[in-house]
């Protein structure tokens, strides 16, 4: 028996790759190692949007090499794209697999060089399990997403917005869309397996050319209760949007919408293409069709050329949009990008004090956005796993607040009814109890 691996970095759509990568494996017999056990093969997806990203990366092939010194390591994801080199230092006999090659990683796997590196195992790549499949019928889609009760549909790649910070354009290509039929498909076969909840990620989701049809399509799906949109670009935040989501009874009222800066000078320096007056004026629009709708946003602090002023505008803009959930996080200079070469750099421990200031503004508007659902019920779909803390069960609601409550493992993966009986700072923990 040949044992696998997967090691993950990175946004949804790595996710869902990943996913899709590992159906591929155990459609030819092999099977997931788990419980810190080691494998014979190491399947590392990569990521590359940060310093951090990079040096994680690199960490989790060292760590496999130490885990099995023997074990055969395959490397994607974006990191590969570009430093294939330093991988190869780290570790000679790596397989690389390109980004554009994961849909075929056992292609690459069996070609020669990769077959050759191995060993031994080569036969057994080659022979299908009993009841796997053959090497030339490779799994179309995800059937499953493994720990998960939600499970992500990836409907777009790539992103032609090119921020003069983001080094995706450069490892992903040009933004492409993915059938409508294939997601359909797959969106339907999930359902079949008991998914109740699709996530629909892309590296610039709202690009997808007909996402309002491809969201009718989805609603139409019979026991498909929830349909959740990840990251959407506010240019692509427009009314038919807006009222898709506001009529539908299955898609979330929960719009996670990048802002970045709340600064013009910076918002333009970012090549974004907005104002900060604009973004305050989508999230209005949004807010007067679906009052109790949950924003989420990406805030990044020390952009070059940011000085405490363009800072406070930042935390002014915040607390006009009123996020109930914040990503915030550093500038990272990457190689290759036209922030990279920009002057006005960000001392390190000033970005950090700047980080520190805006997540404690945004905690107390996430609590303040919690606190009014005390005392009124919601509708959770009950996660896979409890809360490690408190071993509560745990569920999130539509609008992605999450909520720990008593109840049994025979409820898992059920939509249920919870009343909010209490808001906790700091972090904002919701605690509900199970109605009748």
């Amino acid at each position: 028996m040949t044992t696998f691996k997967i090691k993950e970095l990175g946004c949804k759509v790595n996710q869902y790759e990943s996913q899709l990568m590992r159906e591929q494996l155990e459609a030819i017999g092999f099977v997931e190692s788990h419980n810190g056990e080691p494998a014979d093969i190491y399947l590392i997806n990569t990521c590359t949007v940060t310093q951090a990203a990079d040096s994680d990366s690199r960490s989790f092939i060292r760590n496999a090499i130490r885990s099995n010194p023997s074990a055969k390591i395959i490397v994607t994801g974006c990191y590969v794209e570009k430093d294939a080199d330093e991988i190869k230092r780290i570790y000679k006999d790596a397989i690389i697999v390109k980004n554009d090659e994961k849909e075929n990683v056992l292609s690459v796997i069996l070609s020669p060089e990769g077959a050759k590196n191995l060993g031994g195992q080569r036969e057994i790549l080659r022979r299908p399990a009993e009841g796997g499949t053959p090497q030339n019928d490779m799994v179309s889609g995800i059937s499953g997403f493994a720990d998960h009760n939600r499970a992500f549909v990836k409907i777009q790649d790539c992103c032609d917005n090119h921020c003069s910070y983001c080094k995706v354009p450069l490892v992903r290509g040009a933004s492409r869309n993915r059938d409508m039929g294939l997601i359909i498909k797959e969106a339907t076969q999930l359902v079949n397996n008991g998914f109740k909840e699709i996530v629909l990620c892309g590296i610039c989701l709202g690009a997808y050319k007909d996402l309002i049809a491809l969201l009718g399509k989805l609603e139409k799906i019979k026991d498909l209760y929830r349909i959740r949109l990840s990251s959407i670009e506010p240019r692509y935040i427009n009314n038919k949007l807006i009222d898709s989501v506001s009529s539908s009874g299955k898609i979330c009222k929960h719009l996670h919408i990048p802002l970045q800066s709340g600064d013009d000078k910076i918002l333009k320096a970012m090549n974004r293409k907005y104002t900060s007056g604009q973004y305050i004026k989508i999230i209005e629009k949004i807010r007067k069709k679906m009052p109790n709708v949950a924003i989420a946003t990406d805030i990044m602090v020390g952009f070059p050329g940011e000085t405490n002023k363009e800072f406070k505008n930042t935390i002014e803009v915040v607390k006009a949009v009123k996020p109930m959930r914040s990503h915030i996080f550093t500038f990272s200079k990457r190689e290759g990008t036209q922030a990279f070469y920009m002057d006005g750099e960000v001392d390190k421990a000033e970005k950090s004090r700047r980080l520190h200031i805006l997540k404690k503004v945004t905690d107390e508007i996430s609590f303040s956005y919690k606190k009014r659902f005390q005392g009124h019920t919601v509708e959770v779909l009950v996660e896979n796993n409890r809360d490690k803390k408190t071993n509560l069960l745990t569920g999130y609601t539509d609008t992605y607040i999450k909520v720990l409550f008593e109840g049994e493992y025979s409820i898992i993966n059920e939509l249920r009814q919870l009343k909010i009986t209490k808001v906790f700072q700091p972090h904002a923990y919701v605690w509900g109890i199970l109605r009748a």
